[in-house]
């Protein structure tokens, strides 16, 4: 489903004979296979953000392949890569990256109008999937009138509208409480379990890497180690 073979990437800090060159991901290379949840964890300044952003398509790899069922995406410009994401995968962020101007309804149903999905279509599979995340009653709601975790169910409701077969997780609980947090993490799993959805979970959080069929750490832009869930 998601394969990187030997990606490395590195910035570069100031101009000319002042520049300098900060290596962030190192040699990386695994694996995620269809309907596996994958959490990768490691301190701050590890890479875990870089690798999600190569991942996704937002940086350039300077080194490896990435592969996302079945397509060398690394090799996709920016255009063709934007239409790939739209097609197979969905984000969910820790700051919900919801537009406070539109209601949830209008957060989620953006996507399809991305896609050129007709009116009709679009506010039918908009209701249904709001109905799905427990926030149908709060579809003319903005985001500033929503608990942190209605906010993040509308962000996940935005990613699973367009079907997508991949979901890409930053930091995904890091805005809510404890109790909120284990709602979502269960919630995830059952998406996982009833839907066959593939999640990559980028977090520092245990109580998150724990719901992992998988988890890689990764330390100083390289894979530490990988250990299977139990």
């Amino acid at each position: 489903m998601i394969e990187l073979k030997n990606v490395s990437h590195d910035f570069e800090i100031g101009k000319k004979e002042h520049k300098s060159i900060i290596p962030v991901l190192r040699n990386i290379s695994f694996t995620v296979g269809q309907g596996e949840i994958v959490t990768v964890v490691g301190r701050s300044g590890s890479g875990k953000s870089t690798l999600l952003n190569v991942i996704s398509g937002f940086i350039h790899p300077k080194e490896g392949g990435i592969f996302i069922d079945g397509t060398k995406v690394s090799d996709l410009n920016e255009a063709k890569f934007a239409d790939f994401r739209l097609k197979h995968l969905g984000f969910i962020f820790q700051s919900f990256q919801l537009i406070p101007s539109m209601t949830a309804f209008q957060n989620v149903e953006l996507p399809l109008i991305l896609k050129g999905v007709s009116d009709t279509e679009r506010k039918q599979k908009t209701k249904e999937i709001l109905e799905k995340v427990g926030l149908l009653e709060f579809k003319d709601h903005y985001p500033s009138e929503l608990s942190g975790g209605q906010q993040q169910r509308v962000s996940i409701a935005r990613a699973l509208i367009v079907n997508p077969p991949i979901i890409l997780a930053d930091e995904p609980t890091g805005s809510l409480d404890s109790e909120t947090e284990e709602d979502l993490l269960n919630f995830i799993i059952k998406l996982n379990k009833e839907l066959g959805i593939t999640f990559l979970i980028i977090t520092h959080d245990e109580r998150v890497a724990r719901i992992g069929h998988r988890t890689i750490e990764i330390a100083d832009g390289r894979v530490l180690e990988e250990a299977v869930s139990v």
